[in-house]
């Protein structure tokens, strides 16, 4: 069926004589197949404990590190406190980022009150990142959503593999640009906003095909049916054909939706994009005499990071 099942180990017995022992895990799974048979399947999986006291468990458990498997099993066990545990959004997020902390303090290499020395190795690089937008996302703030809409997303979360997942918690957002070239993969973020861009975002629920106001402008007066403009055309079916791979390659079917800068519908996308430039870094009339490309007062990645070398090198 493609779901996957997230398993979280506590281990209760940390005296260090067992440390260097082999950790075996044995899942026994008992099912019934279309003919009726009763089939019983064992996996057994072999691993060495690490003791991170020492500099070889230490490394060895820092290379291990997978980051993305990592963040997907943090979003599920953040739904499922503030499901079980948590009552408001505000508890869990602290949660969230008190781990965040922890972690980074543990396998960051900084001097001790020196944010600028802060450095997180490749293993760890991408991981607060991905707790940014987590924090952001759907499944933790529902401000918007109805709640049948809250347990729809939550329940994809917990049961889809990693990959998809993923672009859950961070989406994938590609340009089109006649002055760059064919596709390709921008930062999601409101500076990859421009007029002369077409814009597919990919959050796994939805799927938003956003146009630049110039080329808005070319698609509503259909200036590709003029002879020296018909190379638009190839350029304007680009994105549409991408998003109609993607609608018909995924289940459940996406939400397609079709917008324009500064449309109403826009906010499928800018819900979802870094806010670097709002009205609190450029000032209500900044950004060369034009309004910042988002109103909000969420911190921006930066910020977020930040704060987060911050507390994480503090005495």
């Amino acid at each position: 069926s493609g779901y996957t099942i997230s398993f979280y180990f506590d281990v209760v017995n940390q005296d260090s004589k067992n440390l260097k022992d082999q950790c075996y895990l044995q899942f026994v799974t008992t099912y019934k197949n279309s003919s009726g048979q009763t089939i019983q399947r064992v996996t057994t999986i072999s691993k060495l404990f690490a003791d991170i006291k020492t500099k070889d468990g230490f490394e060895s458990l820092k290379m291990g590190f997978d980051q993305e498997a990592a963040a997907v099993l943090m979003a599920r066990h953040a739904v499922y406190k503030i499901q079980s545990e948590y009552e408001f959004t505000m508890d869990i997020l602290r949660w969230l980022d008190r781990r965040l902390i922890m972690l980074v303090k543990m396998f960051a290499e900084y001097q001790k009150g020196n944010p600028e020395s802060f450095r997180l190795s490749d293993e760890f690089m991408y991981y607060p990142g991905f707790m940014f937008h987590l924090r952001r996302s759907n499944f933790l703030k529902v401000f918007n959503s109805t709640p049948d809409e809250t347990v729809f997303y939550r329940c994809f979360l917990l049961r889809e593999n990693v990959t998809n997942s993923l672009v859950m918690i961070q989406p994938t957002l590609m340009a089109y640009s006649l002055e760059e070239g064919a596709c390709q993969p921008v930062y999601l973020d409101v500076s990859s906003i421009s007029p002369n861009r077409i814009l597919l975002l990919d959050d796994f629920f939805h799927v938003v095909v956003f146009y630049g106001a110039t080329v808005h402008e070319w698609l509503t007066e259909e200036i590709w049916k003029q002879p020296d403009y018909a190379y638009l055309e190839e350029f304007f079916q680009g994105p549409q054909e991408d998003s109609k791979n993607l609608l018909e390659s995924r289940m459940p079917t996406p939400i397609f939706v079709s917008c324009a800068q500064n449309g109403s519908q826009s906010r499928f996308l800018m819900s979802k994009l870094n806010p670097s430039i709002t009205q609190n870094t450029v000032g209500q009339y900044g950004n060369g005499g034009a309004a910042p490309p988002v109103f909000t007062d969420d911190v921006s990645l930066k910020v977020f990071l930040e704060h987060l070398k911050k507390l994480a090198v503090a005495e």
